[in-house]
């Protein structure tokens, strides 16, 4: 995606309809990814457990410090930001959004 002339790439965390847990991804194209979620076109995990709805993202200028902000929230110092970040958002609807 596009922002102001720059390729901006996004670290998102979804929530499972069916099962209410988190995924945490990355990519170019936050729409589009969100989309292929929900069409089982995603990894395993995923497939298995849509529908999703994007409760989280946000913008990194390159693919490497988006690869490095999931890879922190994946991991067992980053859980509790990922749970704090999901949490406050689907407690509180201003700012969540939902692409079907």
């Amino acid at each position: 995606m596009f922002e102001k002339g720059i390729f901006v790439y996004s670290v998102y965390i979804l929530q499972s309809l069916k099962t209410e847990k988190l995924y945490i991804g990355h990519t170019d194209n936050l729409a589009r990814r969100v989309k292929e979620h929900n069409a089982g076109r995603g990894g395993k995990h995923t497939r298995q457990s849509g529908p999703w709805t994007l409760l989280y993202s946000e913008s990194h200028p390159d693919r490497r410090s988006a690869v490095k902000q999931e890879r922190y929230l994946k991991s067992t110092r980053g859980s509790q930001e990922k749970k704090k970040l999901a949490g406050v958002l689907s407690q509180n609807t201003v700012g969540c959004q939902s692409v079907t």
